[in-house]
């Protein structure tokens, strides 16, 4: 069974930085793209960035390109958003998904999603 946790997510001000994690146990992690999406209260859930499985191809939804950075680390079956120069409106719940395949910019989410991790950032 795919299982997938979130962590790292917080309260912080505007400019500031957080790392999330999303370690994933139950899946061959390194033959699958990974996935970071977010939801805004009253909003639909939108894909904020992806990795190929091999980690040399990521992608970005145009809001978070220079300020975020998505990576992974297969030997720890963890995926990772490094996310700097947070303002208000990426305040949401974050979550990672398994791809159904390894490309990265033809993403496919699966069915498999973390609890996530709730960011707000402050004004």
């Amino acid at each position: 069974q795919v299982q997938l946790v979130e962590s790292g997510g917080g309260l912080v001000p505007a400019g500031g930085s957080l790392r999330l994690s999303c370690a994933a146990s139950g899946t061959t992690f390194s033959i699958n793209a990974m996935g970071w999406y977010r939801q805004a209260p009253g909003k639909q859930r939108e894909l904020v960035a992806t990795i190929s499985a091999g980690a040399r191809t990521t992608s970005y939804t145009d809001s978070v390109k220079g300020r975020f950075t998505i990576s992974r680390d297969n030997a720890k079956n963890t995926v990772y958003l490094q996310m700097n120069s947070l303002k208000p409106e990426d305040t949401a719940v974050y979550y990672c998904n398994v791809g159904r395949g390894y490309s990265a910019t033809s993403y496919r989410p699966s069915e498999y999603w973390g609890q996530g991790t709730q960011v707000t950032v402050s004004s």
